[in-house]
């Protein structure tokens, strides 16, 4: 039986258009929810993993009693949650099509995570029964304050003998608090066991680089496995890192892949030409929920690697920041069924 997945950090209100339209051309949003650590919660779930999710909410406000609610409603543990002041963090996603780029806008200061601090959330209770814990590098950018209560989290985690994954996540727009990327990341990285990332994360968050083009549409995937050789040098602790391979023809065109390095050997995946996209945000989650899925529950890393593949793939189809799609759906699709032919 996989042991339980804890998952820390900011879940936020999103507000979207409608379809594929402009910020407010009509004069409404589509109201969900979403955010980096929450969506591998909800991802583990839907794949059939017990997952708790602990952040902190603003205490006596209805949207953060509804997020609750809904993480409940995909399966989700949400009795971890801690409430404690400040607001619930809002952002704005406009999607983008062909050669428009899709649109993020924050509104997410003095949010209750971002005036979190160490001791205001109880370890010992948010990791009781779990075996693996999960984070991402956009809790340490959100404040000074909440970057030590992340530090603090994945240290307890480790003196508890959980298997830490961090996505690194960076996000250019947060770090606005007064210390870089990497001089937190890479303080906070050695207690991770798999470290999960694309090429810019690498270079942001850990100031390690190679020569990759992240534009040019075609990615020289050699320079990939350079770049997981360089990350694995410099943090003896890393058992692995999986690396996603972005190539960007368009918003609404991407092909899709990922490598994965355990030590061992340099797994490369199947490539996936992803040619109608409706909604990305929240892809990259998917992948890590998958990643985190396939290592506990599939025999080798490289199914692993091709099951988060796979399922981050279906995740590009559906608009909101959860993934909707089974085991057995994303197995369909592995097995070369991605025809899209009705079924019935």
């Amino acid at each position: 039986m996989p042991n339980l997945t804890v998952t820390f950090g900011e879940i936020m209100l999103r507000l979207a258009p409608p379809g594929f339209e402009r910020f407010l051309q009509s004069p409404q949003f589509v109201a969900t929810f979403g955010g980096g650590e929450a969506n591998v919660a909800v991802a583990l779930a839907g794949f059939g993993l017990p997952a708790a999710y602990v952040t902190v909410l603003p205490p006596n406000n209805p949207i953060a009693d509804n997020v609750i609610f809904q993480l409940r409603g995909f399966g989700v543990d949400a009795s971890r949650i801690v409430r404690g002041k400040g607001r619930m963090g809002v952002y704005f996603v406009e999607a983008g099509a062909n050669q428009r780029p899709s649109k993020v806008v924050y509104d997410r200061d003095n949010a209750a995570i971002a005036l979190a601090k160490p001791g205001d959330i109880d370890w010992n209770q948010a990791f009781a029964g779990a075996g693996w814990f999960h984070i991402t590098g956009i809790t340490p950018a959100l404040s000074a304050s909440a970057a030590d209560l992340a530090l603090e989290s994945v240290r307890v985690a480790k003196e508890k003998g959980l298997t830490v994954s961090c996505d690194l996540n960076y996000r250019k727009n947060l770090w606005k608090y007064g210390k870089t990327a990497a001089e937190v990341m890479r303080e906070l990285v050695k207690f991770v066991d798999v470290a999960i990332a694309n090429e810019e994360d690498c270079q942001k968050a850990l100031d390690i680089h190679v020569d990759v083009d992240v534009h040019s549409g075609q990615l020289d995937r050699s320079e990939y496995r350079k770049l997981a050789e360089k990350v694995l040098e410099s943090y003896g602790n890393l058992k692995m890192i999986a690396i996603t391979l972005r190539e960007s023809k368009s918003a609404s065109h991407n092909g899709w892949s990922a490598c994965l390095h355990d030590r061992q050997e340099f797994h490369l995946s199947r490539h996936y030409e992803i040619t109608h996209i409706v909604d990305r945000v929240g892809g990259g989650d998917c992948f890590a929920g998958g990643l985190i899925y396939g290592l506990q529950s599939l025999g080798t890393h490289s199914e692993a690697l091709e099951f988060a593949v796979a399922a981050s793939c279906l995740k590009h189809s559906i608009p909101g920041d959860f993934n909707r799609f089974s085991v057995d759906e994303v197995k369909n699709l592995l097995k070369g069924d991605g025809s899209g032919r009705v079924q019935r």
